[in-house]
């Protein structure tokens, strides 16, 4: 996976710069992501973090769907609605930046 990203020529000063960059998978498949809206980023993109809870869903999606041969029982369909949550520290912040 490779990300890139160019602020272009807006001043890197945190309510001006972009938040949007690419998002290149090893399959070929290519996508705009962006901050969370709480960070200026763009609402019509992914964040990071959505992301994030995204691929654990997928995962417990393949480890449940799976057939593991000991049930009769097999999985036919499956939904997720998942949701992850950020806090603050105690400094109220979120992460160590």
């Amino acid at each position: 996976m490779t990300l890139t990203w160019k602020r272009g020529e807006v001043p890197f000063e945190y309510q001006k710069y972009p938040r949007n960059h690419t998002w290149r998978f090893d399959g070929g498949h290519e996508m705009t992501a962006s901050a969370a809206p709480a960070y200026l980023g763009d609402p019509k993109q992914v964040d990071p973090e959505e992301a994030f809870v995204a691929s654990l869903s997928a995962c417990h999606n393949a480890h449940v769907s799976r057939n593991r041969g000991k049930t009769e029982v097999r999985a036919r369909r499956y939904a997720d609605e998942a949701v992850g949550h950020m806090e603050k520290n105690a400094e109220g912040r979120v992460g160590d930046h």
